[in-house]
């Protein structure tokens, strides 16, 4: 464990560098005066002239070498430094903090939707191989998929906010704001999951020490508890560690849909606004939240199946 810690440290350090420098040159790369850009998201474009660009064109050191910006953040990431906002001039570590809190609960909101529906619909269908379930959940699961979630999303405002009046459908503060955007985000996760989880099971039933198990006399609930849970747990939890980061990194259409203050809404206006503090730390963060993540998963797998920590080991 202690080896797979080390690895995964040396993993952080290098996507933190390699996502924070292609953002650092991918900003740079962009047309336009970043100057002008700024100082038309502090001021508004209509008080914004050639004077108001190259005061703030002096005062961010935007007219430095590029290598000398570069050397600078450099420095200062490597003391754990992401800077100030070039447009309102807060703490990025602030910003992201606050704007990344909103983004991570309607995240995890949605991710417990989809684990509390999606695991045990899977397991049912599973019973039946090729049945009428599953070749009906087959058939929905693709159209979900098929669908973007902006459809979705328009489709559950339009039934449950416009038709019914039940629920909000834009907005922040109260639980029933956190309903449409999350179940919008379940609705796409369902459509991979519930297969995901379908496959497991099929797959885990037709081992031999599973049928032998039955053979044994042990009743299908026993011969699940005992032999199929653990085998079963492994692939979906790690489908859904990787679709949280999904979640986190893909939720900006559904947080513009439905008015979401969260990272990915704010990420937006920050390329828009060239705020490269801004985009250079959501990303990093983002970045290092995938590996932080993916070593947890691995650390629980571990627990659940001791083959994978033996794997590590050697």
């Amino acid at each position: 464990m202690l080896k797979l810690l080390v690895h995964r440290f040396l993993q952080l350090i290098f996507v933190m560098w390699s996502v924070g420098t292609l953002t650092f040159v991918l900003m740079r790369s962009l047309s336009g005066d970043m100057a002008y850009r700024i100082a038309a998201s502090r001021y508004g474009y209509d008080q914004t002239n050639s004077i108001a660009a190259e005061m703030v064109r002096s005062e961010l050191g935007l007219d430095k070498p590029w290598w000398v910006s570069y050397g600078n953040w450099l420095g200062d990431l490597a003391q754990l430094k992401l800077g100030n906002s070039l447009v309102s001039g807060e703490s990025v570590w602030a910003e992201v903090a606050h704007q990344f809190g909103h983004t991570l609960a309607l995240a995890l909101v949605a991710l417990f939707i989809s684990l509390l529906v999606d695991p045990p619909l899977g397991l049912l269908v599973a019973q039946k191989p090729n049945g009428f379930f599953d070749r009906l959940s087959l058939i929905i699961s693709t159209v979900l998929r098929s669908v973007p979630a902006f459809i979705i999303g328009i489709v559950l405002i339009t039934l449950f906010a416009v038709v019914l009046k039940w629920l909000p459908a834009v907005g922040y503060g109260t639980p029933q704001h956190y309903i449409l955007p999350s179940l919008t985000l379940a609705l796409g996760l369902s459509a991979v999951s519930v297969r995901v989880s379908r496959h497991a099971m099929v797959d885990v039933q037709n081992t031999p020490y599973y049928e032998f198990s039955r053979l044994k006399g042990l009743d299908k609930y026993k011969t699940f508890v005992r032999h199929g849970l653990r085998n079963v747990a492994i692939p979906i939890l790690a489908y859904h560690s990787v679709q949280l980061i999904y979640l986190i990194e893909g939720v900006v259409v559904v947080e513009a849909l439905f008015a979401w203050t969260g990272s990915g809404h704010a990420l937006v206006h920050a390329v828009i606004a060239r705020d490269v503090p801004m985009i250079q730390g959501t990303a990093l963060i983002m970045g290092g939240l995938f590996v932080v993540l993916n070593t947890l998963m691995d650390m629980i797998n571990a627990m659940i199946d001791p083959r994978i920590a033996d794997t590590h080991t050697h």
